[in-house]
């Protein structure tokens, strides 16, 4: 099993919403560290360029920040927790980085998931 954990930032095979096709894209490890479900696979929440999609269960992370370019990414970015998939190991490519500050990304993930 690969080892990865909660804040990473990985470039990944992420499903698409028919769930037939995929797109190589950066997501974030939102998994706890140590869950064991007997299967390798991890929970990760979308990350896209596109910074119009704001909203509370949606973090912007500039470039102009030390904490964006830490996670590896190249243009300013927004990590959608209302967009989480289970994807399986082998469907990830690499880390790229990792995110130095989860607060805001629990925040609205506690707002998509109601709890």
């Amino acid at each position: 099993m690969m080892n990865y954990r909660r804040g990473d930032v990985l470039l990944l095979f992420f499903p698409n919403s028919d769930l037939k096709t995929y797109k190589k894209r950066p997501a974030l490890l939102v998994q706890a560290n140590g869950l064991r479900t007997g299967i390798e696979q991890r929970i990760v929440a979308l990350i896209t360029s596109n910074e119009g999609r704001t909203g509370p269960t949606r973090v912007l992370f500039s470039l102009r920040t030390p904490e964006a370019r830490q996670m590896g990414l190249r243009t300013d970015s927004v990590v959608v927790t209302d967009n989480l998939a289970t994807v399986r190991d082998r469907a990830i490519e690499k880390k790229i980085g990792s995110c130095p500050n989860m607060a805001p990304v629990d925040q609205a993930l506690k707002t998509s998931l109601a709890l």
